[in-house]
């Protein structure tokens, strides 16, 4: 029998599919279907500490700096940008690059409307219809990505990246824009913004700019290229194991320092996905990519994470399940009134666990059937 170490040391076959990476991804939706929910309600009954820097950090800093709230998206565009190494690369094998393209095209579209209806669809008038929101950059950047991956070589990818973060950071820098000048980074008066003010149309998130808005795209699509450069590293066959991982640490710590330090020119702001930005959010979300994958998929401590995958398998299905299952309204069947006035200040928290709960046991009923809603 090998020793876990032996297995670190010796390059091995990849599989097509990584438990870690579906781990990961469920742990990044995690917080957004309830989590933050759960620390709410343990806020209300502790008196600041470790819970009170755990729920300040589940707030979006309001401009410049960098909360872990901040982390949850570009981490997903990150994801995104690993797992399409690995299903491109085989669906390139099999139909070609041509036919690639095309279901690339095609799930891109099928998610940029699916953002168009979570935003309320054709439910209002046609002037508040959102065209740019989270599932539409996620669109965006998974057909660029995935277009740029099917027809480039790495190297020619880290150029295009290198590209997009120095253009973008070129552009909201140097370019004047009226009545602010050049160089401005403040809410409403920086280039991206502007772009969103004049030739956005519909409905805007933020009054007359978006925080998922035109020109920010870029920089996103350079997040998920760092989940390309991650993929291509993960699926290497010549590499170790610890050699994986000890790169992604690197790698991390390398677009911290960068982005940081980046920071000091070009502050880290995730409304306008800043080049510094993209750097510190995919440092940490290589850190954790090396981490989920070492304890899952090395050390195979794998029973602790499959509430994890259990959602990670099915994003697109818990993210609009709440529009169709109220997990909070089912739960209160159950503990809300004599219930929640029994338990007094604990109120908040138990409603938080048994949603989160009967969340958990509609994802696992899914993941033991093998039922999964994919595009």
């Amino acid at each position: 029998m090998n020793s876990p170490t032996s297995k670190s040391s010796t390059p091995q076959a990849v599989p097509s599919r990584l438990l870690s990476l579906d781990a990961l991804r469920g742990f990044d939706m995690f917080w957004i279907v309830g989590a933050e929910e759960l620390v709410r309600g343990l806020e209300k009954i502790s008196k600041g500490g470790l819970i009170g820097v755990i729920g300040e950090q589940l707030h979006h800093k309001a401009w410049a700096g960098f909360h872990f709230e901040d982390l949850i998206f570009p981490l997903f565009v990150f994801i995104a940008g690993v797992s399409l190494v690995f299903s491109l690369e085989k669906s390139i094998q099999q139909v070609g690059r041509g036919q690639t393209t095309l279901r690339v095209v095609r799930r891109a579209a099928i998610l940029f409307f699916l953002g168009i209806l979570c935003y309320g669809g054709f439910s209002t008038t046609f002037d508040k219809i959102r065209l740019l929101g989270v599932l539409q950059r996620i669109a965006l950047c998974y057909l660029f990505s995935g277009i740029l991956f099917c027809y480039l070589k790495p190297r020619a990818l880290v150029g295009v990246f290198v590209g997009l973060l120095v253009g973008y950071w070129a552009l909201l820098s140097f370019v004047p824009v009226p009545g602010h000048g050049a160089g401005n980074f403040a809410e409403g008066a920086n280039f991206a913004n502007y772009i969103d003010q004049q030739y956005l149309p519909l409905h805007r998130y933020d009054g007359d700019h978006d925080p998922e808005g035109i020109l920010s795209t870029l920089p996103a699509i350079a997040s998920c290229l760092l989940g390309v450069f991650a993929g291509l590293l993960l699926k290497d066959p010549a590499l170790t194991d610890r050699r994986k991982v000890g790169s992604l640490i690197v790698g991390g710590l390398v677009c911290l320092a960068a982005g940081w330090a980046w920071h000091l020119n070009f502050p880290v702001i995730k409304k306008i996905w800043t080049s510094s930005f993209v750097l510190v959010a995919g440092g940490y979300s290589c850190l954790l990519l090396a981490a989920f994958y070492q304890v899952v998929d090395v050390w195979k401590f794998q029973r602790w994470a499959m509430p994890f995958v259990w959602i990670g398998v099915n994003p697109i299905t818990i993210y609009f399940g709440g529009r169709f299952i109220d997990f909070e309204g089912l739960a209160k069947l159950f503990v809300g009134g004599p219930v929640a006035v029994a338990v007094g200040p604990y109120a908040e928290l138990v409603l938080a666990l048994t949603s989160l709960g009967f969340g958990f046991w509609f994802l696992r009923f899914l993941y033991q059937r093998k039922i999964f809603l994919r595009v």
